[in-house]
């Protein structure tokens, strides 16, 4: 009997802003590496979540939602997708069971004719938050968007369904090759970046519409304590006006105070030992439009 080659290779997963996309790579990988929250644009990097069977290696590929930019930030974080898109070898566009398929959704499938190398997958995504009509109407609606689908799969990220099928699906359309990173690795994120998404994802919870497009996060040291269990960890949060800098520290500085011991809940288990986390958060007025900025923060 001829041995199962073994596969690996890039897939991703394209869609809207807040479709599921980065809770959807969390459950396939089995750890949280990519950020989520209710705000849109919360992913901004392409970050990529490893999953490790014994007949294959993909590697998961987190991209921002597309959508219409209004600043250099957003058209730079739509350029990012579209380079991911050219690179992978599966392109999984994702739409959420409880909305009908909009200009945005068409738009999106119309524009993986880019992309002709990459096989192309539809999921319907967040099916545990739907009726089952909503289901099979959006099978229905996703289905004719293209005419060259491998697979069109239904998929709860919060409650495990359908994901092995997804897994399965997925590993058969990699090309066949060697594993692309060592098995027991997960993400390709360094500590610092991983440390700087925490942090990020607990300023987010809870601010008003505005504030999550002009908040970033930048580490400045992460080091463990000589003669102690501690790490420290010094970071800044970064917002665009004075009026923002005052949401994000709260009353007597109650709200910051709050967002550092989420973070460090978050942080602790990454690191290994208890943290002490020391957040500063300063204003640096339109980041999100200034070309030299963005380069500094990394975008």
């Amino acid at each position: 009997m001829a041995e199962t080659p073994f596969r690996s290779g890039f897939a991703t997963f394209v869609g809207r802003p807040n479709v599921g996309k980065s809770t959807l790579m969390n459950a396939l990988v089995g750890e949280k590496i990519a950020i989520t929250s209710d705000k849109p644009q919360t992913t901004r990097r392409a970050i990529r979540g490893i999953l490790n069977r014994d007949d294959g290696q993909l590697v998961i590929v987190d991209t921002p939602g597309v959508h219409r930019p209004r600043t250099l930030l957003g058209q730079r974080l739509n350029d990012l997708v579209e380079t991911v898109l050219g690179d992978v070898d599966v392109i999984a566009m994702c739409v959420p069971a409880t909305e009908k398929v909009g200009p945005g959704d068409r738009r999106i499938a119309e524009s993986l004719d880019g992309y002709p190398r990459a096989k192309k997958v539809a999921l319907v995504t967040k099916t545990d938050a739907a009726s089952r009509e909503q289901i099979a109407e959006r099978l229905i609606e996703v289905d004719v968007l293209r005419t060259d689908w491998a697979a069109v799969i239904p998929v709860s990220a919060v409650e495990g369904v359908q994901l092995d099928v997804l897994t399965d699906e997925l590993v058969a359309l990699l090309p066949e090759g060697p594993a692309l990173y060592p098995d027991d690795v997960v993400t390709d994120e360094s500590v610092e970046e991983r440390i700087a998404e925490i942090i990020r994802e607990a300023a987010l919870e809870g601010v008003r519409d505005e504030l999550p497009h002009s908040l970033a996060v930048v580490v400045q040291d992460v080091a463990a304590r000589e003669d102690s269990d501690l790490t420290d960890v010094y970071a800044d949060l970064i917002v665009e006006r004075d009026s923002q800098k005052a949401i994000v520290i709260g009353r007597r500085g109650s709200r910051l105070s709050d967002v550092g011991a989420r973070a460090r809940a978050g942080i602790e288990p990454l690191v290994g030992t208890r943290v002490f986390l020391s957040l500063h958060v300063r204003v640096a007025k339109e980041w999100q439009r200034d070309p030299k900025q963005l380069g500094r923060l990394g975008f």
